[in-house]
């Protein structure tokens, strides 16, 4: 059954005398799909700006905000309603080939998918890989979806969440050292891993439903949502017979049911909601207020 949301995002950044500010890359519109359909956009900036509307090389539909003359304060709110039916994950069956890790691409997904194949961190010391392997039986062979699951749920019981406003997204190596990390850094530490396993992947920026946070009642024990009420990370593998699937190592989430995405991107760095630059004293800067509110409207 569809559901709709509509999605405001609000983000504010505050100076303590006026500044001018240049060009802004705000990724904020989701992409139409047989699992999500957009039925209205708003883009309001204060100060007034210019806007215009490109597609990246993701195909990510993407604003260049370029805001007018100095402000102390730079407004940027996105909104947008959709129609959401993501397809339950039992029925996105693999091809028989790929069941089993380890698989082979055939030629023409390869050429696709190359740069979501490749490793984009280093692991000198064998670490991240050795850490990947601990998810693969010795003893019997490794279904494909089994591995991922047990992946997908081990990061979140073994990490401990911690949300960060700033920039920026720790390496996997960083992330297994500190033993902690945001949605982001768990997205990257699952893609990394999965990629030396031979799973193409590629990361997944945009918002989760918490029905609490809707409608004020608590969560259901054992639902409790975590990065809920900001922007939200995940990632998708993909798999034979089945294409790219949800998952979410936060929440330990598999498919696309409560996860509404907006952008992807072969890195994080790559599909940052809201990126630009500002011009004045360095001391200027107070801070960001970020707020995002998912309300599902109907289904």
């Amino acid at each position: 059954m569809a559901v709709r949301y509509d999605i405001t995002h609000t983000t504010v950044y505050r100076y303590k005398t006026p500044v001018t500010f240049g060009l802004h890359r705000v990724m904020f519109r989701p992409r139409d799909s047989h699992d999500l359909r957009v039925l209205a956009t708003d883009l309001v900036v204060s100060p007034d700006a210019y806007v215009r509307m490109i597609h990246d090389p993701h195909s990510n539909s993407v604003a260049l905000v370029q805001p007018m003359g100095e402000a102390r304060e730079l407004r940027i709110v996105c909104s947008f309603t959709i129609e959401h039916l993501p397809t339950p994950i039992d029925e996105l069956a693999l091809d028989p080939g790929a069941e089993v890790l380890p698989f082979a691409y055939s030629l023409e997904d390869r050429l696709d998918l190359e740069h979501y194949l490749r490793p984009h961190h280093d692991d000198p010391d064998g670490t991240l890989i050795r850490w990947a392997h601990q998810f693969l039986h010795t003893d019997q062979p490794n279904n494909t979806r089994d591995v991922l699951a047990r992946m997908n749920a081990h990061i979140g019981q073994s990490l401990r969440y911690a949300a960060r406003d700033e920039e920026g997204t720790q390496t996997p190596l960083e992330t297994l050292t500190l033993g902690s990390g945001s949605c982001r850094d768990y997205a990257l530490l699952m893609m990394e891993a999965a990629r030396r396993l031979g799973i193409a992947t590629r990361f997944v920026s945009g918002y989760i439903y918490d029905a609490a946070l809707d409608t004020g009642a608590p969560a259901e024990p054992g639902q409790a949502v975590s990065g809920a009420g900001s922007t939200h990370a995940w990632l998708h593998a993909y798999l034979p017979g089945a294409g790219w699937i949800a998952f979410d190592p936060t929440n330990n989430l598999m498919g696309g049911a409560q996860l509404i995405r907006v952008g992807v991107a072969r890195d994080p760095a790559l599909a940052a909601p809201i990126s630009g630059s500002w011009y004045g004293e360095p001391e200027a800067y107070e801070g960001l207020e970020a707020t995002v509110v998912v309300r599902r409207i109907s289904g």
